[in-house]
């Protein structure tokens, strides 16, 4: 560990020795400056941990050398120092970004309890900013095609506009990911914001409403106490409405007077509650088709479609394959899993596969393959075992790999009915990421019956390679 450095800014001799040797009594490495342009001047090389910084100094004064460090490191940790402490002064300091303010003559307790919390809080905004790091990491839109440059375009277009914005695309293409670099890249302070996401397919018809405005106690059954609702929480933020077209047509109303008036009201009250939210919402279904058949209002497609982004699927962006491998290989192995180099020809193989669940279905299978791989690297006969033989560009992935001849050799039409029922039947879950839930409702069958047909034809993960 790289030892605590500290800074004592002060223009009285007596002041900076006696608090240097305070500190250095703590095992603190103790850079001692008699004015603020010494400070500023020394700080970017020091880099202290924690300033002490005296505010009544001839030429540059506290407040002003606080302003000046603080536009060197705007997470600079600063404690002001006075003899002749106001309110007023105190309250100026805080404002400026003073981390504390203590009172001449220095107690040498209240000093070390203050540089105690002080560098607790230190550790805490270097943790902050390690973790935000790494949830940007997380979320990387990967590649370098030109349709994925595209979209990234479109990104650093809008993220910085309050401009809302739908998203569009087939499950697993990374419309999340998406939805998180316009919010990174929101005018601030809407960037620090809040994200909420919300997907509307997940919460059943009953409870959309009150997740999405909250409620109050016993407007209806199971409504024990008051509770906020998303909108709520994403104020001075973003609100992701994920999955926006399976949200029903009486919640779609309140979405869209939300939009409007940029006020909503829980369930159960009629008290308007005003908001700050940039909505941007995502979908798979062609919202125009909704329209027509009676499912999606018009008006809220006009205040939701702002600025449309498609995300494409990956068999349209097979040239940024390889970096995903390369990106997905690192973030596993960081989990735990041994890192393996996936050789030339596999590389190859899985970048001809279509990937029906895009880059979803992408990263399970780099992941299988780290797991599964019997040798120290990733060979193309292990993508075989995975995906299949048949060429992508022409089959609808692992469902696909059997092809039409292993229909053709059926015997009687019943027997062919029920091998395009098990190929149609995996493609689909494959899509949809093995979520048995949303793949039934995609096939509109009930979910029971799509369990029943998953254990008549034995499927599951494991047997995806092909179809019998």
């Amino acid at each position: 560990m790289s030892p605590r450095r500290v800074m004592i800014v002060d223009d009285e001799k007596g002041i900076r020795e006696a608090l240097k040797q305070v500190l250095e009594y703590e095992e603190i490495e103790v850079q001692a400056c008699a004015s603020g342009h010494e400070a500023i001047r020394v700080y970017p090389e020091f880099k202290p941990h924690l300033v002490f910084l005296d505010v009544k100094m001839e030429g540059m004064d506290g407040l002003e050398s606080l302003k000046r460090i603080r536009q060197l490191d705007a997470q600079a940790q600063v404690v002001m120092i006075s003899g002749h402490g106001t309110i007023q002064t105190a309250v100026e300091a805080t404002q400026l970004g003073a981390y504390d303010f203590l009172e001449k003559p220095l107690d040498t307790d209240r000093i070390l309890l203050t540089l105690r919390n002080a560098l607790q809080h230190v550790v805490l905004v270097n943790e902050n900013v390690r973790l935000k790091q790494e949830v940007r990491a997380q979320y990387e839109i990967v590649g370098s095609s030109k349709a994925i440059r595209h979209v990234i375009g479109l990104i650093e277009k809008v993220g910085p506009t309050p401009a809302r914005v739908l998203i569009t695309g087939e499950n697993g293409t990374g419309k999340e990911l998406v939805a998180r670099a316009i919010h990174a890249l929101s005018l601030p302070p809407r960037a620090s914001g809040p994200f909420v996401e919300v997907n509307c397919a997940a919460i059943p018809t009953e409870l959309i409403e009150s997740e999405l405005f909250g409620h109050m106690k016993g407007s209806f059954t199971g409504a024990f106490a008051d509770r906020a609702g998303k909108f709520e929480l994403a104020d001075g933020g973003t609100l992701f409405l994920d999955e926006i077209g399976d949200m029903s047509l009486s919640a779609q109303a309140k979405v869209l007077r939300a939009l409007q008036e940029g006020v909503i009201s829980r369930v159960g009250s009629g008290k308007a509650l005003p908001v700050d939210v940039r909505v941007i919402a995502a979908t798979n279904k062609n919202l125009a088709a909704e329209i027509e058949h009676g499912r999606f209002r018009e008006d809220l497609l006009h205040r939701l479609n702002v600025i449309p982004i498609h995300v494409p699927p990956l068999r349209e962006r097979r040239a940024d394959v390889a970096q995903l491998i390369t990106h997905f290989t690192a973030e596993l192995t960081k989990e735990g899993l041994a890192a393996k180099e996936f050789e030339t020809a596999a590389v190859e193989r899985l970048t001809a596969h279509d990937w029906p669940g895009n880059v979803r279905e992408l990263k399970n299978a780099v992941e299988r393959l780290l797991i599964l791989a019997a040798g120290p690297t990733v060979a193309a006969a292990d993508v075989e075992k995975l995906v299949g033989k048949r060429d992508g560009g022409r089959g609808t992935g692992a469902a696909a790999s059997g092809g039409d001849a292993g229909w053709l050799r059926a015997a009687t039409f019943e027997e062919f009915k029920q091998s395009a029922e098990r190929a149609f039947l995996l493609g689909k879950l494959q899509e949809n990421d093995w979520n048995v839930s949303e793949t039934a409702r995609t096939l509109q069958m009930p979910r029971s019956n799509l369990y029943k047909k998953i254990e008549r034809y034995g499927l599951s993960r494991g047997n995806e390679g092909g179809v019998s």
